[in-house]
């Protein structure tokens, strides 16, 4: 247990390392060979005796390697790490280890202590914060396309879309997802729905994956209101931002919006119902509750219960991988 214990503590300083080592772009100054620290120090603006003490973790987590005296190369595990890497590996450590977030998980206890956020406390909700400042909205729109990646392809291959069917992704993001959906159902078209200030970067998207003759981009509120008269409506990692009530609020404004013969498509991590069981979904749980007043990871048997409170039943929840499921929905 001891061994156990000690390894979360170091896991601390490792990634705070690979935090260094994004931060400062080590993946991309070591892309075209190895370097002697004073050069890479000189290259990343950096203090050549401190990096070369991050060097010497990175290299035992094989980041990097040895290649001679005081010189360090970059590994195939560090490889992804460059800016250039598909992926946005890059972004998504960056993102967890940016000041308000990093902030957000140090300050749990705080959150434990007192029933809320301390995050939202000090900086309010993470969508306003976002759009008070776009360098930090840019890193985490990046981060959540890094996160939906491993399921995306999941979501084409094993769920069956109406060969001619609108789509309505729900907080789209960048369009990702949507343009995923689009490439492989080449009948279907698509609607981003978002807020003004990510809707620009959701156009750019779908306009260079040839897209935009087959989309729209409209801007606006999920709690005001959604586009209305579509098949189907994606909510891709949206629900578990809020709490019930604000969950249900959003469904009911989905319900009202849809097709009488729709249905709703939930992306989220479905909790085990046993709380012993080992899963990814517990440590993101300790992610919402952290950055939101009331975000939650849920089980099945929550889901269904949101959706009656919508006016929808749940009728199917298939895993995609990666730790995410797909939750279809129907009108009641």
């Amino acid at each position: 247990m001891s061994e156990l214990l000690w390894g979360a503590v170091g896991d601390l300083s490792r990634f705070a390392a690979l935090l260094t080592m994004a931060e400062l772009g080590l993946a991309d100054h070591l892309a075209d060979g190895p370097l002697e620290i004073t050069e890479l120090a000189e290259r990343s603006g950096s203090d050549a005796p401190a990096l070369r003490r991050v060097m010497r973790e990175l290299a035992g987590m094989d980041m990097v390697r040895k290649a001679g005296p005081g010189t360090y190369e970059l590994t195939e595990k560090g490889a992804p790490l460059r800016s250039d890497a598909p992926g946005h590996v890059r972004s998504s450590i960056r993102m967890l280890g940016e000041e308000s977030f990093w902030y957000a998980m140090g300050s749990l206890p705080t959150t434990v202590r007192e029933g809320s956020s301390a995050f939202v406390k000090r900086y309010g909700h993470l969508y306003d914060h976002l759009a008070a400042d776009p360098a930090v909205s840019d890193l985490f729109d990046d981060y959540m396309t890094a996160r939906a990646l491993p399921f995306i392809e999941g979501l084409t291959e094993r769920y069956a879309f109406p060969a001619t069917a609108t789509m309505v992704d729900v907080a789209g993001g960048k369009g990702h997802i949507l343009a995923t959906v689009l490439r492989a159902n080449p009948g279907m078209r698509g609607i981003l729905f978002d807020l003004e200030h990510v809707t620009g970067h959701a156009r750019r998207t779908l306009e260079e994956e040839g897209l935009a003759d087959r989309s729209e981009v409209v801007a606006g509120d999920f709690f005001t209101g959604v586009p209305s008269g579509a098949d189907i409506y994606l909510l891709a990692s949206v629900l578990h931002n809020w709490d019930d009530d604000d969950a249900v609020s959003i469904l009911r404004n989905v319900r009202a919006a849809m097709k009488p013969d729709g249905r709703v498509l939930v992306l989220e991590t479905v909790l085990p119902p046993e709380d012993e069981e080992a899963h990814l979904g517990n440590a993101l749980d300790l992610r919402m509750l952290a950055i939101f007043n009331g975000g939650a990871e849920r089980d099945r048997g929550e889901y269904a219960a949101l959706f009656e409170q919508a006016g929808l039943a749940l009728n199917e929840v298939m895993t995609l991988g990666a730790g995410a499921s797909l939750i279809e929905a129907r009108p009641r």
